[in-house]
């Protein structure tokens, strides 16, 4: 963590006093060094430890930084078998702190930020692959409509729809002309699969390092940053998961490219799938390349709004955004090897 003057405190410390049951100051304040997105910080008091996530400042694309959609989506999964933590409370009032926020459970438990998972046993790494599989397959059959997200994403193709939504987010984010990305783009829309009529809540960036785990074993006690979480198609989630993979290992890369898998107790992308489809139920899927092209164009989407950020001086983290950005041409390139392997 490290120290942040994007907060003020003596603002929050007054909300949550007048909003909160239970709270009471003082308050402290760390902000999380992670995450490009949106702001996250640690709430201390002498009762109680606090999280905190708020839109960062600045001006800001259209529908980007949806706090109050990730508020609504966990608050929604609370009592299902999608472990979250609990939501306390929502602002909605620029004026308090100069943006919308939210307030939830801080969670006391162990993240990892690679796959490789460095240091643990092969037991433990074959544990928590399982368990990602796992929650992956129960958040995809989860019942929007018992638990009231029915209207959480609009209804069609969404693929489709992501696919324009994010070349227009692209586009509006745009420094300098990509080839790769282009043909990508243009891939992708005449490339679209038949939809097959599986509408389902997906996370829209489910990675190992969305997640966190009990700290003296293997099960998820919760799915963070809810940003990208809409009603969608649940391939969209599952191919995530896939394409980290495809990174080089390490801080940068964070994927398993070139590792010897079973060595380490990491299923092949092949076994994660197949377990992924016997837990729900389906059979094989069918070009799934097209699935994997999607979400490396998502991600070059959302490395390029970083980057923007960065220019513009509303980055969270204004050197590591610039860094991330200079991947956008790679990202594109992966898309399109991916698309030629469908």
């Amino acid at each position: 963590m490290a120290n942040s003057s994007t907060l003020d405190l003596d603002a929050v410390d007054r909300y949550l006093s007048a909003h909160l049951e239970g709270y009471q100051g003082p308050l402290q304040a760390t902000k999380f060094d992670v995450g490009q997105s949106n702001p996250t910080f640690e709430l201390r008091t002498p009762a109680k430890t606090y999280v905190l996530r708020r839109k960062p400042p600045g001006t800001l694309l259209k529908s980007a930084h949806a706090v109050d959609r990730e508020f609504r989506v966990q608050r929604a999964l609370a009592n299902t078998n999608v472990p979250v933590p609990a939501m306390y409370l929502l602002c909605e009032d620029d004026g308090v702190i100069g943006s919308e926020f939210y307030v939830m459970e801080r969670l006391q438990g162990r993240g990892f930020l690679e796959p490789t998972m460095d240091g643990e046993s092969n037991e433990t790494r074959t544990g928590v692959f399982a368990e990602m599989n796992r929650v992956l397959a129960e958040l995809h059959m989860v019942d929007i409509d018992a638990v009231g997200l029915s209207d959480y994403g609009p209804p069609g193709n969404y693929f489709e729809r992501q696919i324009a939504r994010w070349t227009k987010q692209y586009r509006a984010s745009e420094t300098d002309r990509i080839d790769e990305m282009d043909r990508l783009i243009a891939s992708l829309e005449t490339s679209l699969p038949a939809d097959d009529g599986q509408r389902t809540l997906v996370h829209g960036d489910y990675r190992i390092d969305n997640m966190l785990f009990e700290r003296d074993g293997t099960r998820c006690i919760g799915v963070l940053d809810w940003e990208l979480s809409t009603i969608g198609h649940p391939y969209a989630d599952l191919a995530a998961v896939i394409m980290q993979w495809q990174m080089p290992p390490g801080k940068e890369g964070r994927g398993l490219a070139g590792l010897d898998r079973e060595s380490l107790g990491i299923p092949s992308d092949h076994q994660f799938i197949a377990e992924y489809c016997e837990r729900r139920g389906l059979p094989a899927i069918d070009n799934f390349g097209f699935y994997l092209a999607f979400n490396f164009f998502r991600m070059a989407g959302i490395l390029q709004g970083v980057y923007k950020r960065a220019l513009d001086g509303n980055a969270s983290d204004p050197k590591r955004a610039m860094k991330l950005g200079s991947y956008v041409p790679m990202f594109a390139q992966y898309g399109l090897m991916a698309m030629k392997a469908s």
